[in-house]
């Protein structure tokens, strides 16, 4: 039966499913905050030994008060079933994300650069509660790591903080078995299972097994800190090498060879003591010289005080997918075999669009008789920043598509459903509708349109910055062309999308803005959400979490209602339709 609310908080959806159960996002009635609910499940609810540890273990991890210790809040109790309310943490672009999900993405080991400020975030929550609350996490592992908004680099918490120990008796291994099974449709009654199932069912369970010291693995889970120095040595192994420690490994720089090492004792009292200044140790001994030069910063070329927009490296993420699995199993003496010639991906370049930089200040944002999403009317803070003057085009875009060599992202999200575009995939390659090249992209799901923005060094503009922009800043713009629109000055209630800028651009020179496509920004939607963003004025970015991402600005199919700046419409982010782009925005400096 599905769960609507659980005491104090309406469930909004589900976000997981883990050892100790199912965890949901949740917004809590009267705060309307947004929280973590892990639900646990009947067979640990109804056993009162349990609830007794449980109850008892809490106490002591809600006070863990360290700013990479995912925060605990309390053990709640309502229609039977026991759940424990914990923060939500999200990433830089409003997702929850695991440190096993963030390494899978980049598809490589991480060098010690990228690896060290991640491990010494852990290494430090670690020291802490070891040294000053004389706990243990017991469980380390990627998916026990979640990322978050950091303002220079990744940030990450550990969660999930000494349950293990609490769930006792070996449950740990066996809950994990049967949580997976289940999110993978396994039912071990039925004979004839799925191989690859049964094979990733494997992986995930061997992947837990692989992190527990040996003292765990013969003692039923009864052990202290020194488990967790253990864990520490494997995680830092997996992270350099996307392996796991094995026999006789020689396979890092020597100093980082001796911190695995020293964690890895079979002895616990012969272990690392001390995570963080073991780890500022190696990081010291293996620095060279090249690490420590000083990048010259290089004159600006614009006069002092002009904001310039900030455009990043594009660097693309492609998935792995072997497209013909059973070839290797077929051969043919007869027929010699076919090798294309590889394609250089990387030398593919985005053609840039121009933007537009809108200054930060103070603005109004929201009506005072739209939709009630649309209210409170509020004023708001924003940085400076930019945002392109049309949107994506299907030229654009077909480079894009070609440069990631498929229509999926890197976790195989949809970035375009091809029958709902004006572009086309014929024997393998890409064209676009005769007279659609500088018409916008259509058809692209939200993955696509981020997906998009990375590439070309940018990101999605925030709900908030699109509707400023629309409004050229002035809140009595109705439209983007002011108090009123005409269909001279937009592209709505017609037969199809017309090529960008074939309009007049709103005073600050951005064109489309009203009509023409749906475009998606990077918010999750939320139906009261503009009464937080009063509360919290300052920049604000939707949401945490949601079901649905924000839409705006209407499209070709429209009424004239739809294409007010303050109107707010919103999908699943995996939805496509023959309305649906986008444009990219970008810090400045």
């Amino acid at each position: 039966m599905e769960i609507k609310e659980l005491g104090d908080y309406a469930i909004i959806k589900q976000i997981g499913q883990g050892t100790l159960g199912t965890c949901f996002l949740a917004e809590h009635k009267f705060m309307k905050r947004q929280f973590v609910i892990k639900l646990l499940p009947e067979e640990l609810s109804q056993d009162r030994a349990f609830i007794q540890r449980f109850e008892e273990g809490i106490g002591a991890l809600s006070h863990l008060n360290h700013p990479n210790i995912v925060e605990t809040y309390n053990i709640s109790f309502d229609q039977g079933k026991y759940f424990l309310v914990t923060d939500c943490i999200i990433d830089d672009y409003q997702e929850t994300t695991n440190l096993s999900q963030y390494v899978t993405g980049k598809r490589r080991p991480l060098t010690t650069d990228e690896a060290y400020p991640i491990l010494h975030q852990i290494a430090d929550a670690l020291d802490f509660v070891h040294r000053k609350k004389n706990l243990a996490h017991n469980s380390l592992k990627p998916n026990n790591i979640l990322i978050g908004k950091g303002k220079e680099g990744v940030k990450v918490y550990l969660s999930d903080f000494g349950l293990s120990r609490i769930v006792g008796s070996g449950l740990v291994l066996s809950r994990t078995f049967k949580s997976v099974s289940e999110s993978l449709g396994i039912d071990f009654k039925n004979t004839a299972q799925d191989g690859k199932k049964v094979s990733a069912l494997a992986s995930s369970f061997l992947q837990n097994y692989q992190f527990l010291a040996p003292e765990q693995r013969r003692s039923q889970f009864t052990s202290g800190p020194q488990a967790d120095v253990w864990a520490f040595g494997v995680l830092t192994y997996w992270l350099l090498t996307g392996e796991y420690p094995e026999g006789n490994f020689s396979s890092l720089e020597p100093g980082w060879h001796r911190l695995v090492l020293s964690c890895l004792e079979t002895a616990p009292d012969k272990r690392a003591k001390g995570l963080k200044s073991a780890l500022e140790a190696t990081q010291a001994s293996t620095a060279s010289a090249e690490k420590f030069q000083v990048e010259i910063p290089q004159m600006a070329q614009a006069a002092v005080g002009v904001l310039k927009p900030v455009i990043h490296t594009p660097r693309i993420d492609r998935p792995t997918v072997d497209l013909d699995p059973a070839a290797s199993l077929v051969v043919d003496t007869t027929v010699t075999k076919y090798t294309p010639e590889p394609k250089d991906l990387d030398s593919i370049k985005p053609l840039e669009t121009k933007m537009v930089v809108v200054e930060g200040g103070e603005f109004v944002r929201g009506s005072k008789d739209g939709n009630r999403d649309e209210m409170p009317q509020h004023r708001i803070t924003l940085p400076s920043f930019a945002i392109d003057v049309h949107p994506v085009t299907n030229e654009q875009f077909v480079r894009f598509l070609e440069a990631m060599g498929g229509e999926k992202d890197i976790n195989h999200n949809d970035i375009i459903r091809m029958k709902d575009s004006r572009i086309k995939r014929s024997t393998g390659k890409l064209a676009i509708e005769s007279g659609y090249l500088k018409h916008p992209v259509v058809g692209v799901t939200w993955y696509g349109a981020l997906s998009y923005a990375k590439w070309v060094g940018k990101r999605l503009p925030t709900e908030a910055e699109w509707e400023i922009a629309a409004s050229a800043c002035d809140e009595s713009n109705l439209y983007p062309s002011g108090e009123d629109i005409e269909k001279t000055q937009a592209n709505f209630f017609s037969s199809d999308t017309t090529a960008v800028m074939s309009y007049q651009p709103n005073p600050i020179g951005l064109h489309d803005m009203a009509g023409n496509v749906y475009e998606w920004v990077n918010d999750w939607y939320g139906y009261n959400y503009y009464e937080q963003s009063m509360q919290e004025p300052v920049n604000p970015m939707g949401p945490i979490q949601g079901v649905y991402r924000v839409l705006r600005g209407g499209c070709w199919k429209s009424l004239k209602e739809d294409l007010r700046c303050s109107r707010r419409h919103r999908n699943n982010p995996g939805t496509v339709n023959g309305t649906y782009g986008f444009r990219c925005a970008a810090d400045v400096q």
